[in-house]
C-alpha cells in the first residue's frame, strides 16, 4: 500500500493529465449520461476557479507581503512576452492575409498569458523561491490589463469588437482580481487574525499541489473536449499545437537563462515558461479568433509535461 501511495505522490501530474483524458473518453462513451453534460459543463466552470482559488490561497499563506517586491531582472521576462506578441502582432496588422494567421495569433496568445496560479506551487516543490514568482504573476497580470485591450483592437473585428478600452479593461480585470488579488487578501487577514488556522495551512502546504491536480485533471478534459469537437482542419490543430509547443520551450529555455543569471533559475523558468492557460483560452474566446482558444489547452499539455520532467529529475537528485 505504501508503495502505491509514493508512486501516486511521484507521478501525480501524468497521472492526472491521464485521469482527465480517459475521464472524458469514459464519460462521454456513457449513453445514460448524455443528458448531465450541460450540467457538468456548467459546474466545472464553477469548479475550476474555486480549486485555482484555494491552491493560490494555500500558496500565499507561506508567503509573507513584505517579500513580494519585484526585481529589477522581472523587465527582462516581461520584454520577452511584451516584444514578442507586439512583434507578431504588427506582423499581423501589416499582413493581413497572411496564410497561417490562426497559428500566429495563437502563438500571441502563448507568448502574453500571464503566469500560473499553479506556478509558485511548482517552484516550491523544485526547490525555488516561491516570493519571486507570486511578484512577476502580479506584475504580468497589470502588464496584460492594459496590452491586450490596447493591441487586439488593432489585429481584426473577430470577438467583442464593440468593447472599448475601459470595457476590456474591466473584463480583464474582473478575471485577474477574483483568483489573483482576493486569494493574497484573504491569506493576509487568516496569517493576522487567526494565527493558529494560519499555522495549520502552512504545515498542510502541500495540499496545494494536490489541489492543482485535480485542476490540471479537469483542465486536460476540457481541452481534449475542444479538439474532439473542433470543426477546424487537421492542419489548423496541428500548427496551432506546434506553435503553443514552440512557445511552451522557448520560454521554459529563456526563463531558465534569465534566471540563472540572477541566482534564480527554477523561479525564472516557471514564472515565464508555466501559464494560466485558463485565462489564455477566455482571452482568445473574448478578444481574438475563438480558434486560437486551442493553444491555451495545447499549452496546458506541453508546460505540465516539462513540469513532469523537472519533478521526475528533481527525485531523481
Amino acid at each position: 500500500m505504501n508503495k502505491i501511495i509514493l508512486f501516486l505522490k511521484n507521478w501525480t501530474l501524468p497521472i492526472a493529465m491521464l485521469a482527465g483524458a480517459l475521464g472524458y473518453w469514459g464519460y462521454v462513451s456513457i449513453p445514460a449520461l448524455n443528458g448531465t453534460h450541460e450540467v457538468v459543463n456548467r459546474a466545472i466552470g464553477y469548479i475550476q476557479p474555486l480549486l485555482l482559488f484555494a491552491m493560490l490561497f494555500v500558496s500565499f499563506c507561506k508567503v509573507s507581503i513584505r517579500q513580494l517586491r519585484p526585481k529589477g531582472w522581472m523587465l527582462e521576462m516581461l520584454a520577452v512576452q511584451v516584444v514578442s506578441f507586439v512583434a507578431m502582432g504588427l506582423f499581423v496588422i501589416c499582413w493581413p492575409d497572411v496564410a497561417g494567421r490562426a497559428v500566429i495569433e495563437a502563438a500571441m496568445i502563448c507568448m502574453i498569458c500571464p503566469t500560473a496560479t499553479a506556478a509558485a506551487v511548482v517552484t516550491t516543490k523544485l526547490g525555488g523561491n516561491a516570493n519571486v514568482v507570486v511578484s512577476y504573476t502580479c506584475l504580468i497580470n497589470m502588464v496584460v490589463s492594459l496590452l491586450v485591450p490596447a493591441m487586439v483592437p488593432c489585429l481584426h473585428e473577430v470577438g467583442l469588437p464593440e468593447l472599448s478600452f475601459e470595457t476590456s479593461f474591466l473584463l480583464i480585470l474582473g478575471k485577474v482580481f477574483p483568483l489573483l488579488i482576493m486569494p493574497l487578501v484573504c491569506a493576509w487577514f487568516v496569517r493576522h487574525l487567526f494565527p493558529r488556522v494560519h499555522g495549520w495551512i502552512v504545515q498542510h502546504g502541500s495540499i496545494a499541489f494536490y489541489l492543482w491536480a485535480v485542476a490540471l485533471a479537469l483542465a486536460i478534459g476540457v481541452t481534449v473536449k475542444a479538439v474532439v469537437h473542433s470543426k477546424e482542419s487537421l492542419w489548423v490543430l496541428v500548427g496551432i499545437a506546434a506553435a503553443s509547443l514552440v512557445c511552451c520551450l522557448a520560454q521554459f529555455w529563456i526563463g531558465r537563462k534569465l534566471g540563472l543569471r540572477h541566482g534564480e533559475m527554477v523561479a525564472g523558468t516557471q514564472s515565464l515558461g508555466q501559464k494560466n492557460t485558463v485565462f489564455a483560452i477566455w482571452m482568445a474566446y473574448t478578444f481574438m479568433n475563438p480558434v486560437t482558444a486551442m493553444a491555451g489547452g495545447f499549452y496546458s499539455v506541453w508546460h505540465n509535461v516539462v513540469n513532469s520532467w523537472q519533478l521526475y529529475r528533481v527525485r531523481g537528485r
